[in-house]
């Protein structure tokens, strides 16, 4: 859990690539910008672990000695309303991702939670708050008890995953932690965002029925997003000023509402646009 605003990219920086840096060299790397948080990826994922175990305890070691908050996107072949082959197989992948996030001590495992498709809306999403209780229950016989699960609000239109869904699943679930991708949420309501207090509004919300503390502590991702009628399109970086939402808006939130976030960068340029994001509040809670 954040003990203050943490900034770090989802995913492994290009450049270190580049640079040859193995997994258990990136918490260096990212405290060397001055970032504190790391979103690991296992977003291509089977129904097993797809790293050692070694490997995750060796990343895990590491993002301790260096401050660095770990979290895990879990697996994209996720459906959990899906037919029922589809739904075990999905419930299987985020336990697989949830024993490997408990390997590295990661937080939280955040996920996509699947797509209405012909379900009628809250059928469908009954059916994801079932999956999760079983997951959950799965993870606590494994004694996985030190990793929540996290699903994310969507992007588009036919994803389960809106704000009032998300909320309803924390509220009713307690293994789960709050995360909101703000760039999501602005794309599924064709530009949400466009002044403070619509940024404010969801704060508020979530304060509302989740608890103060929720809401100062919820996981995050963001970028710029362009977006169809149909939600999210793609990322964009937080320098194309043509796309929205705007970052020092959300910075003003976090300063007035005391939070601390782990604000995850999901921009093509992961951790410039996280030491950008994290300059942005520093200025903004030094006025």
């Amino acid at each position: 859990m954040a003990d203050r605003t943490r900034f770090g990219p989802a995913g492994v920086p290009p450049l270190f690539r580049v640079l040859g840096a193995r997994l258990p060299d990136v918490p260096r790397l990212l405290r060397e910008e001055n970032l504190d948080a790391f979103e690991y990826q296992a977003v291509r994922w089977g129904q097993k672990p797809q790293m050692k175990q070694e490997d995750a305890e060796s990343l895990g070691v590491q993002a301790r000695k260096n401050d660095v908050l770990l979290s895990l996107h879990g697996s994209y072949y996720v459906n959990l309303c899906g037919k029922k082959e589809v739904a075990e197989a999905s419930k299987k992948r985020l336990v697989a991702c949830a024993t490997a996030a408990n390997w590295m001590g990661a937080y939280v495992v955040v996920f996509h939670m699947g797509f209405y498709g012909r379900l009628e809306k809250s059928y469908a999403f009954r059916t994801c708050v079932d999956a999760l209780k079983d997951i959950g229950a799965t993870m606590d016989n494994l004694g996985i008890r030190d990793v929540k699960l996290g699903p994310e609000t969507m992007g588009k239109v036919f994803q389960v995953g809106s704000l009032d869904e998300i909320l309803t699943i924390c509220e009713e679930i307690e293994q789960t932690q709050l995360v909101i991708d703000w760039s999501h949420l602005h794309a599924r309501h064709q530009g949400r965002f466009r002044k403070v207090a619509d940024f404010r509004a969801v704060v508020e919300e979530v304060e509302r029925r989740l608890g103060t503390e929720a809401a100062r502590t919820m996981h995050c991702h963001f970028s710029k997003i362009e977006y169809t009628d149909k939600g999210e399109r793609r990322h964009h970086v937080l320098d194309e000023a043509r796309y929205g939402p705007d970052f020092e808006m959300l910075a003003e939130v976090i300063a007035d509402f005391k939070m601390r976030p782990a604000m995850i960068c999901e921009t093509p340029l992961l951790d410039v646009d996280a030491v950008k994001m994290r300059g942005i509040l520093r200025k903004i809670m030094e006025k």
